[in-house]
């Protein structure tokens, strides 16, 4: 029996490639924004485009929140790209309307499936360093670094669960990677374009998303806003700063903040574990 996965159309692009990337993927894979398809469904993608308070109220209108929200909790698989990974998290400020006194905002809620508030990628490094933001194009994705020893458990708010056994990330040094020398801001591997070699994997990726990708492997990116850091980051790449650029929940629910879809053969390979995820829940 096909394993049916609804990609959630909350009004706005990528829709279509991301089905057709899911489609090549060996899924079974139809857009809808009817929440209630959604909650039949096996599985479920949240694409993104645009603003995270924009999506998040044509979410809640269309009930669509409840739905994605039940199937998580519930196991069905999961994948989250780009706006549909911080979508994950309780609260964004992309879009959010400014108060009377122009300092502070009414953050809009997200899922609520994982804790802390999606902001603005900075500007500049720690060293003072401008980077261009959006950070458009290809970077590398690597596992992240975490120290020896120490648990942390991460609440899933209003849920009454929690992540545990995953290892306290260290804070790490932003640094610029090493990238292709021609890369663009449009998708499309650089001609002089290769694969990491080995010695650029330290350790290998644990989450089964990144089932046979090296560390290092490049994929392509468009985003302004960054996913707060914790246990459940998976994958990490770093631009003015280092972030999560992976994250999970449980077994079964994941968000990417590059986009495979575009990404080539790495994004084809991640769209492939993902649904070799579904086929096995």
């Amino acid at each position: 029996m096909a394993c049916r996965i609804a990609v959630v159309d909350y009004r706005k692009g990528n829709l279509k490639s991301v089905e057709r990337g899911l489609v090549a993927a060996g899924g079974d894979a139809f857009v809808t924004d009817d929440a209630a398809a959604i909650a039949r469904a096996d599985a479920v993608v949240l694409p993104g485009v645009g603003a995270f308070a924009d999506a998040s109220a044509t979410m809640r209108e269309l009930g669509q929140m409840e739905a994605v929200r039940n199937r998580i909790v519930v196991g069905a698989p999961f994948l989250g790209i780009c706006l549909g990974m911080h979508l994950l998290f309780e609260e964004g400020t992309e879009g959010a309307p400014q108060e009377d006194d122009e300092t502070s905002t009414h953050n809009a809620p997200g899922l609520a499936v994982l804790p802390g508030v999606v902001a603005a990628m900075p500007r500049t490094d720690a060293e003072g360093r401008a980077y261009k933001v959006p950070h458009v194009g290809w970077n590398t994705v690597t596992p992240p670094a975490y120290p020896a020893g120490g648990t942390i458990g991460a609440r899933l708010s209003g849920l009454e669960s929690e992540l545990t056994g995953a290892t306290v990330p260290t804070k790490r040094v932003p640094h610029e990677p090493k990238r292709p020398a021609d890369a663009s801001c449009e998708p499309g591997l650089p001609s002089d374009w290769a694969s990491p070699s080995p010695s650029a994997a330290q350790v290998g990726f644990t989450c089964p998303l990144f089932a046979g990708i090296p560390a290092g492997e490049y994929f392509y990116f468009t985003h302004s806003y960054i996913a707060p850091t914790g246990p459940f980051v998976v994958a990490e790449t770093a631009h003015s700063v280092t972030f999560p650029c992976a994250v999970q929940y449980r077994d079964t629910a994941f968000g990417v903040q590059f986009h495979p879809e575009k990404s080539s053969d790495a994004g084809a390979a991640v769209l492939r574990n993902f649904v070799s995820i579904v086929k096995g829940a």
